[in-house]
C-alpha cells in the first residue's frame, strides 16, 4: 500500500502535479505486478532455503540418534533435568522416548532443535500469500485512478490510501492491544509524510526535467 501509494504520487509529482494520469496508472499497476512477483519469488525462495536448512537439520540429528542413541538419551535427560524434572523420571522419559525412534527424532527436533518435523513452513503457500497481500495493499491507490479521470483522480487515490492507512493502522493497534486512534494517526501519518516528500521529489524532478 505504502509504496504504491509513494510510487503513484512521485510520478503524479513528476508530471507536474498529475496532469498525466495515464503514466500513474501505468506506473501504479506496473508496480502493483511486478511487487507482487518479486514479493512471491522473495517469499518462495526465503522459505524453501529456509526449510532445506531445517530438513538438513533434522536428517543429522536423525543420524546422530541413530549412531549414538546413548549420548542422544543422554542430552535428553539433561534437557528434561533443567525443565526441573527430578534425574529419575526425566531417565525415565527419555528412556521411553528414545525407543520408538519416531517419537525420539520428533521430540529431539523440537527439544534441541526447536523445530517441528511436521511443519516446516510451505513455500508455496507462503509465496501465493506474500502475491496476494501485496496485490490488495497495492490496489487500493490504483483503484481510484483507473476508473476516473483528469487530476481529481490522483487526489480520490490519496483520499482511498488514507483511509486504508488510517483503517490498517487501527486494525493493528487493536491486534497488539493499543490505542486504536493513536495506531490508525500513526499509520496515516507515516505514510502521508513518505507520499508527500515523494510527490515532492517528483515534483522537483518533472519541473527540472522539463
Amino acid at each position: 500500500l505504502v509504496s504504491n501509494f509513494c510510487l503513484m504520487m512521485g510520478v503524479a509529482g513528476g508530471t507536474v502535479g498529475g496532469d498525466s494520469p495515464d503514466l500513474v496508472v501505468l506506473a501504479g499497476i506496473a508496480a502493483l505486478i511486478a511487487g507482487s512477483l518479486s514479493m512471491a519469488t522473495g517469499e518462495y525462495i526465503s522459505v524453501r532455503s529456509q526449510k532445506e536448512i531445517y530438513e538438513f537439520q533434522i536428517e543429522t540429528e536423525q543420524a546422530e540418534l541413530k549412531e549414538w542413541p546413548k549420548e542422544e538419551e543422554e542430552e535428553l535427560v539433561l534437557i528434561y533435568r533443567a525443565k526441573g524434572l527430578e534425574e529419575e523420571l526425566a531417565r525415565k522419559i527419555a528412556s521411553t522416548i528414545m525407543s520408538n525412534p519416531d517419537i525420539a527424532l520428533a521430540t529431539m527436533a523440537k527439544e534441541e532443535l526447536g523445530l517441528n518435523p511436521e511443519d516446516l513452513g510451505s513455500p508455496w503457500k507462503a509465496s501465493i500469500s506474500s502475491l496476494l497481500a501485496f496485490a490488495l495493499g497495492a490496489a487500493v491507490p490504483v483503484i481510484p485512478v483507473v476508473f476516473s479521470t483528469g487530476s481529481t483522480s490522483i487526489v480520490i487515490s490519496a483520499i482511498f490510501s488514507s483511509i486504508a492507512l488510517f483503517i490498517v493502522g487501527g486494525l493493528v493497534s487493536i491486534a497488539s492491544g493499543k490505542n486504536l486512534i493513536f495506531g490508525a494517526a500513526r499509520m496515516l501519518l507515516a505514510g502521508g509524510l513518505a507520499a508527500t516528500f515523494t510527490y515532492g521529489v517528483g515534483y522537483l524532478l518533472g519541473i527540472s526535467i522539463l
